[in-house]
């Protein structure tokens, strides 16, 4: 599902936003940027902000695109746990965009909408199977600062998905963390796709509890 806006309400431009970031959008220019638009245009509805923000250094935003695109290729690990655990990093790390746009995706991808939204609450929730907890366990636990990934946790992981899945499941959380820090770093949040969408909001995330 898109979302149905004029081109002429992106951001392609440097323009006004609802959210300012901590760097102001560049100017989409060339043909290159015509492309872009479009392509993106096509699949949301408009330009995110972050894209503008990016474009002040395309090579980075390519560099950081090409991968993510590659990584939307991958198939060893279930397509549901992999976006579950990026929600739950977005949701540690306090990225509203991610959160919010993978929370968009899940629904066009046709994966568990009522799972998703509980992500930002998923120890108190009931819903979650097993291996869903420990997954999104393990993408708050590589999110941490140190880690605080155990020895039983991969080794229930391991036991669950095989070793390709958990090595696939471990980049992707790690990417996950890349996106997120650098989204909330530069100032960028949610571009409301998923309420535009009409999906319910997210629960607000409750204090983590202490590890200690």
């Amino acid at each position: 599902m898109t979302i149905q806006t004029n081109e002429t309400d992106s951001i392609p431009a440097g323009g006004a936003m609802e959210h300012p970031t901590r760097i102001p959008p560049a100017r989409i220019t060339g043909l290159k940027g015509a492309v872009i638009r479009r392509l993106i245009v096509k699949k949301l509805g408009k330009v995110p902000a972050s894209v503008g923000v990016y474009w002040h250094n395309p090579k980075v935003l390519f560099a950081s695109s090409g991968f993510g695109g590659k990584l939307q290729k991958w198939d060893a690990c279930d397509e549901s746990l992999k976006s579950f655990a990026h929600m739950a990093v977005a949701s540690l790390v306090g990225c509203t965009w991610c959160l919010d746009f993978n929370y968009f995706e899940i629904r066009n991808k046709g994966l568990d909408v009522d799972k998703a939204r509980q992500i930002p609450r998923w120890r108190e929730a009931d819903i979650f199977t097993a291996v869903e907890r420990d997954v999104l366990d393990y993408a708050e636990a590589m999110s941490q600062t140190p880690l605080t990934v155990s020895d039983e946790l991969v080794d229930r992981l391991h036991a669950e998905l095989g070793p390709a899945a958990v090595v696939e499941l471990t980049s992707v959380i790690a990417f996950a963390n890349m996106t997120t820090r650098g989204n909330v770093a530069l100032g960028i949040e949610s571009d409301g796709f998923a309420a535009a969408c009409g999906l319910q909001p997210l629960p607000e995330r409750p204090a983590l509890p202490s590890r200690s």
